[in-house]
């Protein structure tokens, strides 16, 4: 699909988003490049520190008028902007497409997750609740509040911009903050400048939302460092989400960190597990999104009596994806998102070519549109069973009994998503709670997510937890009160004590 000139394309494409208005940015030229064609859609000029000064200024004076708005208020501009984005769904879906290398499938299937964390946030205002407290001194009276921090830094990743980014900024204001955002570089649209478009509409105060597109080592790290930010949400690689954390702990003040960081993944096959519905989910939960998620697959891990079906069944099944056409709607498998990430697939696919594992499924590269590799037999040393590969290659382990399953589940720093097929249920289970993970599923594929469950890892996986109870903690700070309703003697002398 030819995109229009650029004169006839959407503000949101022409310009950022600075305190409530749309402005020139004065930074370095981004180009965003579709990954199905390469054609580039258009070319904006990024934020500059002093638009990021800018924007922290005119949040914190958006925010504390808005965390003074009465809750019933605020779920009814959070309802507001739920109807925005549901309305605006295919506009949401085409640039999916067309930014982010997405399917059509995929596209509808991310807008409807940002619809649905918008109207999950509708609730959220009234769940911000105090408690009284206990107390062992006579006439005094304590309580514990809940606050909104002030003004939250996020920067999201490209690989599901639409739905990481509202994933943050619809509890954030929910609950009372404002947000200055920084979306990925190659998702300018579907991870920020369009979530102005959605707030200007649905009538939020000005200010309360700034998209700074720009480079992670400029616009990022003045994020992270700004004075005036009380935490960073995070979402992207280990190696990146461990500088950020830095940053933001270095920072003159310190800031609270939510990141969300890499996975690798364990889907888990035992010997009495329904494997004709393991294998259909595994191939979605492999190629979902081209494995650019990183709560997607990395391993499949298969006890040994059931081995051999699975593997060729699964095989067989990958044969069957579609891909290359991107205005098919039966298309699921897409392009690499750009260049460096294609190299970085491939040469975890060399690597492991090199040093002698079998591969059962592959093929020849068509631009970024790498076709399903499936490597099988592989070891714990393989490098696609060490590695967060985030593109569309996978390994296939033997595991001798469920306690070799295990271990080999465990076998990673990383500790993001599971999953696990069993029909015993009790043992499902069992094996769920010995995964070193924030998140496991039961006969079902680890690419799983809920505005009400606490989404989150363990390890190299990050800190903090999204959705729900656990993001209205995430987002605001108990502050303690206490009143003293009668004069208090103090004790001065030791006899006071005794």
């Amino acid at each position: 699909m030819k995109m229009k000139t650029q004169d006839k394309l959407p503000n949101y494409t022409r310009k950022i988003f600075v305190g409530g208005e749309w402005k020139d940015g004065k930074g370095p030229a981004i180009k965003d490049i579709n990954p199905w064609n390469q054609e580039e859609l258009f070319s904006l000029n990024g934020a500059t520190t002093d638009d990021v000064n800018e924007a922290f200024e005119q949040a914190a004076v958006a925010q504390k008028k808005w965390a003074a708005v009465l809750p019933p208020e605020k779920s009814r501009m959070m309802l507001k902007l739920a109807e925005v984005v549901r309305n605006r769904k295919q506009e949401f879906a085409e640039w999916a497409r067309k930014e982010v290398g997405a399917t059509l499938a995929k596209g509808y299937f991310e807008a409807e997750l940002v619809a649905s964390v918008f109207e999950s946030a509708v609730h959220l205002p009234l769940q911000v609740e105090g408690k009284i407290l206990p107390q062992d001194i006579d006439g005094k009276e304590s309580i514990a509040v809940r606050k909104p921090l002030g003004v939250i830094g996020l920067i999201s990743p490209w690989n599901f911009p639409g739905q990481l980014t509202a994933r943050t900024l619809g509890p954030a204001l929910a609950v009372g903050n404002a947000v200055v955002l920084k979306p990925a570089s190659t998702s300018i649209v579907t991870g920020g400048l369009i979530f102005a478009s959605f707030l200007e509409e649905a009538g939020f105060p000005k200010g309360l939302l700034s998209v700074l597109p720009g480079g992670g080592s400029t616009i990022g790290t003045a994020i992270t460092k700004h004075p005036i930010s009380k935490l960073i949400s995070f979402t992207g690689s280990t190696p990146v989400g461990r500088q950020v954390g830095k940053n933001a702990l270095e920072a003159d003040i310190i800031k609270n960190i939510e990141l969300e960081l890499g996975g690798n993944s364990p889907f888990v096959v035992l010997e009495d597990a329904d494997i004709d519905q393991a294998v259909e989910a595994a191939a979605w939960g492999k190629f979902m999104n081209q494995g650019q998620i990183c709560m997607a697959i990395n391993r499949i891990i298969v006890e040994d009596k059931v081995y051999d079906e699975f593997t060729e069944k699964f095989v067989a099944k990958v044969k069957t994806l579609k891909r290359l056409d991107m205005n098919d709607p039966d298309t699921f498998v897409g392009p690499i998102i750009d260049q460096n990430q294609f190299d970085t697939v491939k040469g975890l696919i060399d690597d492991a070519k090199e040093q002698g594992y079998k591969m059962a499924l592959g093929g020849e590269a068509e631009g970024l549109h790498m076709p399903p590799h499936v490597f099988v037999d592989v070891d714990e040393n393989c490098p696609l069973f060490q590695n967060e590969i985030f593109g569309p290659a996978v390994s296939i382990a033997r595991a001798k009994d469920t306690e070799d399953a295990l271990r080999l589940a465990n076998a990673t720093d990383y500790g993001l998503s599971s999953s696990v097929f069993t029909q015993d249920e009790a043992k499902g289970m069992a094996f769920a709670q010995g995964i070193e993970a924030g998140m496991t599923h039961i006969n079902d594929q680890p690419v799983n997510d809920s505005a009400y469950a606490p989404f989150g890892g363990v390890k190299n996986s990050g800190l903090g937890r999204f959705n729900g109870q656990w993001g209205v903690k995430s987002f605001t700070v108990a502050h303690w009160i206490t009143i003293q309703k009668t004069p208090r003697k103090y004790p001065f002398k030791a006899a006071d004590f005794q």
